[in-house]
C-alpha cells in the first residue's frame, strides 16, 4: 500500500549487525539466528537483501568491530549502504538502490532498537514506504545505566508501538520471523 508509484516489491534490510554493536546484545545469538532466517526466506522469495553497516569513532572501517558478525554471510550481489547515522536513508545511496530495484516495502532486521533500527523505521515510513518490522529480530544493548528501560522492554515497546502505525497510503507492522512469508508482503 506504498505511497512510492510503481514499487510493488520488497527488500530485506540488516542493519548494523556488526561485531562491535552485538558484543552485549541483548538475545545476542537467538536474534541472529532470526535474522538468517528472514535472509533465507527473502532469498528463497527472491526478495533483495542489503546489508546496512555503520562507522563511527567506535565501528572504524576496516576493523574487527566494524565487521558484520561471522554468522551472517553476504552473498554476492547484495549490496552494502555504509552509514554514519541512525536513519540508513540519510547520506546514503539506500533510496537510489532501493528505486531501482521498484521496492516500496521494507522488512527491516538488526540492531540497535533504541536507535538505527528506529531511525530508519520511521526514516522510511516519512518517506512513503510501508515498513515491517520483524519482532525478534532485532535486538539492543542494555543502558539502563543512562536511564533506558532494560533491553528487553525497549525491543518490547517498540514491538508495540510499531504494530499498527498507520498514515495515508501506508502502514507499519510487525512480525516474527517464523511467520515472515514474503509471498504475502
Amino acid at each position: 500500500m506504498t505511497t512510492l508509484a510503481d514499487r510493488p516489491n520488497s527488500a530485506l534490510l540488516v542493519i548494523d549487525v556488526q561485531n562491535g554493536a552485538v558484543v552485549e546484545a541483548h538475545d545476542r545469538d537467538r536474534v541472529i539466528a532470526n535474522i538468517n532466517a528472514a535472509v533465507d526466506k527473502a532469498r528463497a522469495a527472491g526478495v533483495p537483501v542489503m546489508w546496512v553497516q555503520h562507522s563511527d569513532d567506535e565501528l572504524l572501517p576496516g576493523t574487527q568491530s566494524w565487521q558484520y558478525v561471522p554468522e551472517l554471510t553476504r552473498r554476492d550481489g547484495e549490496p552494502v549502504v555504509h552509514k554514519r547515522y541512525g536513519d540508513a536513508f540519510e547520506e546514503t545511496e539506500l533510496e537510489s538502490l532501493l528505486a531501482q530495484l521498484r521496492v516500496g516495502h521494507l522488512v527491516l532486521t538488526g540492531v540497535q532498537t533504541d536507535m538505527c533500527i528506529r531511525s530508519t523505521l520511521h526514516g522510511g515510513f516519512a518517506r512513503g514506504y510501508d515498513v515491517t518490522l520483524v519482532a525478534d529480530a532485532h535486538t539492543t544493548t542494555d543502558l539502563t545505566s543512562r536511564g533506558a528501560p532494560p533491553p528487553a522492554q525497549v525491543i518490547a515497546h517498540t514491538n508495540l508501538c510499531w504494530h499498527e502505525q498507520r498514515a495515508p497510503g501506508r502502514r507499519g507492522r510487525t512480525v516474527e520471523a517464523a511467520h515472515l512469508d514474503f509471498s504475502v508482503e
